[in-house]
């Protein structure tokens, strides 16, 4: 799994988000936990996507099959944002450079409409800025996720977007 991520040229934004970068870093399994990590802000909450994000015509999903557990959930949401944006998103192996890793918190309502999308970390590159909101609209685009009612509470997860230089992005969780 590659977590390196294009930087900004701004070095005052790299020093903003380096703590933040780091413990993404580790929630993403993309690094050794440091020896005392400060605690990590509540996510902050997505805003509206701006509009101009395009990933291609919506592909209308047939309903979300039952899953078992949290692992089986994320697994089946990630492939619903991916069939729900064939055009934004890729499957291959991720490059060596991402141009950029937004992470973000999707809750979800018993019946598995989202419910609300937090930004736990933009990307680290400024002009990858609006990957963000081509992530929050594929988490839109996929739902709904299924009944989770069955599933331990909180109904939540997080995301990790991975995206090369077309803008085209891939969960994490299908890595």
């Amino acid at each position: 799994m590659h977590c390196v991520e294009q930087e900004s040229p701004d070095p005052q934004r790299r020093q903003v988000l380096g703590a933040m970068g780091a413990l993404a870093a580790l929630a993403a399994g993309c690094a050794s936990p440091p020896a005392a990590a400060p605690a990590a802000p509540p996510p902050a909450p997505a805003p509206a996507p701006r509009s101009g994000v395009d990933l291609g015509p919506r592909v209308n999903l047939p309903p979300a099959p039952a899953v078992r557990n949290w692992d089986d959930f994320k697994k089946m949401a990630a492939r619903r944002m991916v069939a729900a944006s064939p055009q934004g998103s890729y499957m291959g192996k991720p490059p060596p450079l991402l141009f950029g890793i937004p992470i973000i918190e999707i809750e979800v309502n018993a019946d598995g409409s989202v419910r609300n999308i937090s930004v736990v970390r933009p990307p680290a590159n400024s002009e990858a800025a609006n990957t963000l909101d081509y992530a929050i609209e594929a988490v839109r685009r996929g739902g709904p996720y299924g009944e989770v009612s069955k599933l331990p509470k909180p109904w939540k997860w997080t995301e990790v977007f991975l995206f090369n230089d077309e803008r085209q992005f891939k969960p994490r969780s299908l890595d």
